[in-house]
């Protein structure tokens, strides 16, 4: 599994968003899971960095590790923020996307738009770290 590090701000998102676009076409992946992808790690990332680290004042780096195979591209998103599983949070329904934004509920949004663009995602919390997993499966062109 390769590892790569960034700084826990914001300013290493557009580093982060090139990194995810280098390992999609390492992999393989079409122009529209990968935009997918660029999309949910942004997302899952932006809220690591706002509100794991920021927002209680930890300095951190988080690891990017992924693992290209001929089935899938798996990207891991490790930090050592407090425990959150994005997938606790109850996601937005049917209903709830017919609503205007004023009348809908803050957040849940993103994590319902990260999880319905990848193949796969999972959370973990291990060893003190929070592990967010993407997977996009690969097809055969």
């Amino acid at each position: 599994m390769e590892s790569k590090s960034f700084p826990g701000t914001v300013d290493s998102l557009d580093a982060l968003r090139e990194y995810i676009g280098e390992l999609s076409q390492r992999a393989g992946l079409a122009k529209k899971p990968t935009y997918n992808l660029k999309l949910a790690v942004d997302e899952i990332a932006t809220n690591i960095i706002l509100y794991g680290y920021q927002a209680p004042g930890i300095e951190a780096d988080f690891q990017v590790l992924s693992e290209i195979s001929d089935q899938a591209l798996v990207v891991i998103l490790e930090d050592i923020a407090a425990p959150f599983d994005p997938l606790a949070k109850e996601l937005p329904n049917a209903q709830d996307l017919t609503l205007s934004l004023e009348e809908r509920g803050i957040g849940g949004l993103g994590i319902f738009l990260t999880i319905n663009g990848v193949d796969e995602f999972s959370y973990e919390y291990a060893n003190g770290k929070n592990r967010n997993k993407f997977v996009m499966k690969i097809t055969a062109t």
